[in-house]
């Protein structure tokens, strides 16, 4: 493998990316509703409620919804242990109820570019030169695979910093200190992020022999949010805890089918199937 030449293909393809704007533009926009306008809501809610006669109790630390999931897992029960109600909510929405939703991110990322990279050379007209390149196959997919892997987790990385930002700034009042991220949101965007944007390149990679559109590749990929789905249903039920140890877990899962997937990916990827593909 030549790392000069993966390289080349890999920055070619994302400044053909930047130039699609279908691409790119869900890419700026959702990331700002979930990691700023969402916390920032969440955290203001309880002061609304206080400024007004409406009743809090849905809210209280000790029954209602809190209180079911704090019996439900005990370890969210000591990560409470000795905070007020507001103080208690903030803690519960944004620091753990939320911590699924930024796993979206690096799926919807490396999808969006994965779809562009490979399908998209078909609306472009630019397979027949692919054919011609001389980059092995397997380096013509590192390369296309590399270009959606990085941003991907880099701008994960990015919304994951962003979003730390704006939970503390909103939340300053009521916690009165800096407490965002938990120690649980490292293994989170550090281990399993990486994973999710593996997987979304690895399956996008595996539809872009059969389909013909940039859209229809990133809808069937974008199908991988379903899992991303699970993890918040089970966060919210109490049927799952996404501590440290179980987001270690998840993520050697995901790596070992990422393995899989890639190493069958490299395989079997021949530019000539895209030729035909579809």
């Amino acid at each position: 493998m030549n790392g000069r030449t993966l390289l080349t293909i890999a920055v070619k393809d994302l400044k053909e990316v930047r130039q699609n704007r279908a691409a790119w533009i869900p890419a700026l926009v959702v990331p700002l509703v979930v990691v700023v306008l969402l916390p920032v809501g969440l955290i203001l809610i309880p002061g609304l409620f206080r400024a007004t006669t409406i009743s809090m109790t849905p809210l209280s630390a000790d029954s209602g919804p809190i209180g079911m999931m704090r019996e439900r897992v005990p370890a969210l029960d000591r990560a409470l242990v000795g905070l007020d109600e507001y103080q208690t909510w903030v803690v519960l929405m944004t620091g753990y109820l939320l911590a699924p939703f930024l796993l979206i991110f690096p799926l919807m990322f490396s999808t969006i570019v994965a779809s562009e990279s490979f399908v998209g050379e078909k609306e472009r007209k630019t397979l027949e030169a692919l054919v011609y390149t001389p980059a092995s196959d397997g380096e013509l997919f590192l390369g296309k695979a590399l270009a959606a892997f990085v941003p991907a987790v880099l701008l994960t990385w990015t919304s994951f910093l962003v979003y730390g930002v704006a939970v503390n700034a909103a939340g300053w009042r009521v916690m009165g200190r800096i407490w965002f991220p938990p120690a649980s949101w490292w293994p989170l965007m550090l281990w399993v992020a990486p994973a999710f944007a593996a997987l979304g390149v690895a399956v996008t990679v595996l539809i872009s022999t059969r389909v013909r559109t940039f859209m229809e590749a990133y809808q069937i990929s974008g199908s991988l949010v379903l899992l991303v789905l699970m993890l918040v249903l089970g966060q919210v039920t109490g049927v799952l805890y996404l501590s440290a140890g179980m987001a270690l877990s998840v993520g050697l899962a995901l790596w070992l089918v990422d393995a899989l997937l890639l190493y069958f990916g490299i395989r079997t990827f021949r530019r000539e199937a895209l030729l035909v593909g579809g």
